[in-house]
């Protein structure tokens, strides 16, 4: 079932590009984030914009650009990814596709839910279950970031109940602490279940253990209330910021591998079933192209169905972008867009309502299935994320980040093993060889 050689082959052609370089080129893409909020707003409008983002509740949806403005929301994706990367470089970890992944999810994040405040204790949770199991912060610490899918639950305790300080403070800490001890055990327990077809297996083991948390919550009284926070009108802006992102991702993945388009072939021949490190596998300048490419993809799609770009879409369009060095590809993503496209044609809402236009981009989680099994099954797995992700979100009231993470590892956990079972009738010499 799975492609063992894809993660560790490398062309003999490729271009090695130091990790610290790698890292450096991740914090010049958030610093840039940062220039543009700088850009689009005052020194002083953005100030009190982060005190506000910072401040905020933060479930789904809440667009930072709409609590803060676009220039306090960009700065705090940017800011947040910078002090991620600090963490990374002073824990001495591997920058291979998996950080990469991680950190432009830290970014894109930063921009509806994850800042500078919220994010922290859940790390420390990770960092207290290193130090447990006498092991270094950098083998845990792709799943200490992206376990801060969880930190709006920090927030909500924070901000949005009654209680006063002395008993929310130490009863957010608590349970954020809590939150991040557990999740690497059961990070490594959920992988099971899904085997990998899902790229978001954190987004899964959140909403399991969110939707645990939620329940204790529920159980003794808090229940948090829905938010919707959604910027529109700024398409022409935010497009042309990313059209230039993008473009300088192409061109600074042909600087370190002139080359570059014979690996983005190699890597486009792989199904991207995790773990599949592009990095690794056919080196840096050519993931950072493919970056690009599913970039403009995931851009050209939102603009295409009338869609608006603001913090969740971005975010979601730069996890897309990360995980191109950890597994997306133009071949397997756009089977994906095109089933939660044709699964919305049968529902009530638009493909441009906001939750259809969201699973479209983070559906693309499931592109292994479409790499491994062809993309007539990518069409069928977008099909049912078009749905599933519209209704798991109640579980876990809005307080895991990656809901259509969660959504997914239940799609891919039910449907590979049929896909399997259908494929074992029917092309048994191919499935035994």
């Amino acid at each position: 079932m799975s492609d063992p050689g894809e993660a560790t082959h490398q062309p003999a052609t490729m271009v090695d590009v130091p990790e610290k370089v790698v890292l450096r080129v991740v914090a010049g893409f958030a610093g840039a984030f940062v220039l543009f909020g700088f850009l689009v707003d005052s020194p002083a409008e953005i100030l009190q914009g982060l005190i506000e983002i910072w401040t905020t509740r933060d479930t789904l949806l809440t667009d930072y650009f709409g609590v803060g403005g676009i220039g306090a929301g960009c700065v705090n994706g940017g800011l947040l990814t910078l002090a991620a990367c600090l963490v990374y470089h002073r824990s001495q970890a591997k920058i291979g596709g998996a950080a990469v992944a991680c950190l432009f999810l830290v970014l894109g994040f930063g921009l509806f839910g994850k800042n500078l405040l919220n994010v922290w204790v859940i790390v420390t949770g990770v960092w207290l279950y290193a130090r447990f199991r006498r092991q270094p912060f950098s083998t845990h610490i792709n799943t200490a970031f992206f376990g801060a899918a969880l930190a709006p639950i920090f927030s909500e305790i924070l901000f949005s109940t009654s209680l006063p300080g002395t008993t929310s403070v130490p009863l957010a800490v608590g349970t954020s602490l809590l939150i991040g001890f557990v999740l690497p055990p059961a990070a490594a327990q959920l992988f099971k279940a899904h085997e990998g077809f899902s790229l978001y297996n954190m987004g899964f083991t959140a909403g399991v253990v969110g939707t645990l948390i939620v329940a204790l919550y529920r159980s003794y009284g808090f229940v948090p209330q829905p938010v919707f926070i959604w910027t529109t009108g700024n398409n022409l802006l935010l497009s042309g910021f990313l059209l230039v992102f993008f473009s300088a991702m192409i061109a600074i993945g042909f600087w370190f591998d002139r080359a570059a388009q014979q690996g983005v072939r190699t890597l486009i021949g792989t199904s991207g079933q995790s773990p599949t490190d592009f990095v690794q596998l056919v080196g840096f300048g050519p993931a950072l192209v493919n970056m690009g490419l599913t970039g403009f993809i995931g851009m050209g799609y939102v603009l295409s169905v009338g869609g608006e770009l603001n913090g969740p879409v971005i975010g979601a369009i730069l996890t897309i972008v990360g995980f191109a060095a950890y597994g997306k590809h133009p071949r397997n993503i756009l089977p994906i867009m095109l089933g939660v496209y044709l699964g919305s044609w049968a529902k009530p809402r638009g493909v441009d309502d906001p939750s259809i236009l969201l699973a479209a981009l983070f559906g693309m989680t499931l592109a292994p299935i479409a790499g491994r099994f062809g993309w007539h099954w990518g069409v069928v797995a977008g099909f049912l994320h078009s749905s599933a992700a519209l209704t798991v979100g109640p579980a876990h009231a809005g307080l895991n980040l990656y809901n259509n993470g969660f959504a997914a590892g239940i799609v891919a956990a039910v449907l590979v093993p049929v896909i399997t079972a259908i494929r074992a009738v029917t092309q048994p010499q191919r499935e035994t060889g």
